[in-house]
């Protein structure tokens, strides 16, 4: 008999999971009884390596590996997972993510339901490790959302077939390889380019490109132009070469430059260093014509939902992207991106060793599917 107490019980956890369908929650009464019981969630992670396809280069470092480390927590017999992915720019390690891990005691918390107090918690342990936080978010998210037996994009009301067209990015490289990478590129619709060498490397990326393909690309400078008026220059030669948008073209502290070069450039303009956290959003108004979300940047799921809201609160368009992630990492990013206006989810595609299955990619889109948690199974 579904009693008056159970009924408050399961209410109790609809609204610390936020959104909920209620017919999804009475589907799984029986499991929701047991989180009140004595079991405690636990946390556990190891190293592990990314063997990239191609050796990726940025402006400023060439790499072939990405260190991660993946997570697990276990409550009640499901296990949820997440990674931290750490490019150099983040500044994290595996060693430093672990260390960070160390200090998580989950077991203060009565049931994986209390997101909002665990992850605040989490938060609070050390500054800055925002992609160690992000490995606990998602891993947290993945679990809630099994317990629940939904995918979090249902359980955030997004219709999964809201999703935009996903980049697939194009690394600085030699007019040869970058040819080559251009051919691979296969179903996907929008290419996305790494600049800010210099303007002949720059200019021969993109005519190189333009010489064996007319799909749209997308650029992304990181940082690597210094001067407003170079950077316009390069930007008014990339719109007139069916270039959508350009990411970070200043470095990311320029702001003042950044509100000019957005207000006379012919291309919107997002900001990804720029932009890290859910607090640096209210700076951004008039800087930049939009944001790119990525969860290692702001500790997971939570921080990104929350981020979505103020931006749009703001009138800046969306994106999200990734690093060199697995399919957990990619599977979770994907939950948010029926609200984006642009889409780079491509880190899985770029390994040779994934653990996971989870969204695929189809007809140039990630397809959400109807996995509970973050859809995502280990191979």
């Amino acid at each position: 008999m579904f009693t008056r107490r159970s009924f408050i019980k399961t209410s109790a956890l609809a609204t610390a999971a936020s959104f909920v369908n209620a017919n999804s929650i009475f589907a799984q009464k029986n499991k929701i009884r047991n989180l009140t019981g004595n079991n405690r969630m636990q946390l556990t992670y190891r190293p592990y390596n990314l063997q990239l396809k191609h050796p990726f280069t940025v402006s400023g470092y060439t790499r072939t590996t990405t260190p991660i480390v993946l997570t697990e927590i276990t409550y009640d017999g499901v296990t949820g997972y997440g990674e931290a992915a750490m490019p150099p720019y983040l500044g994290e390690s595996q060693a430093s993510v672990i260390a960070f891990l160390e200090k998580i005691n989950l077991k203060q918390f009565s049931n994986p339901f209390e997101l909002d107090d665990i992850l605040t918690y989490v938060d609070k342990i050390a500054i800055n490790n925002t992609a160690a936080k992000a490995s606990v978010d998602i891993a947290l998210h993945d679990l809630v959302g099994k317990l629940m037996g939904q995918p979090w994009h249902a359980l955030w009301g997004y219709t999964a077939t809201k999703v935009p067209f996903t980049t697939f990015t194009i690394g600085i490289d030699t007019e040869d390889e970058v040819r080559k990478k251009t051919l691979e590129t296969g179903p996907f619709k929008v290419l996305k380019v790494k600049l800010g060498v210099d303007e002949a490397t720059d200019k021969m990326l993109i005519n190189t490109i333009r010489s064996v393909t007319d799909k749209p690309i997308r650029v992304d400078a990181n940082q690597g132009w210094k001067d407003k008026h170079y950077a316009l220059k390069m930007i008014e030669w990339l719109s007139e070469r069916k270039v959508e948008m350009i990411e970070q073209p200043l470095p990311k502290h320029n702001l003042e430059d950044m509100a000019w070069l957005t207000d006379q450039s012919p291309l919107p303009t997002f900001a990804d260093e720029s932009c890290q956290r859910l607090e640096d959003i209210l700076g951004l108004q008039g800087v930049f014509s939009g944001i790119n979300i990525k969860l290692m940047k702001c500790t997971g799921m939570r921080e990104a939902h929350q981020m979505i809201t103020l931006a749009k609160t703001c009138d800046l368009k969306l994106m999200i992207g990734c690093m060199t992630e697995t399919s957990c990492a990619i599977s979770a990013a994907a939950q948010l991106s029926p609200q984006m206006d642009f889409a780079d989810l491509d880190g899985n595609l770029l390994i040779t060793n994934d653990l996971f299955s989870g969204a695929k990619f189809s007809n140039g889109k990630v397809q959400l599917n109807n996995e509970p948690g973050i859809g995502v199974n280990i191979l």
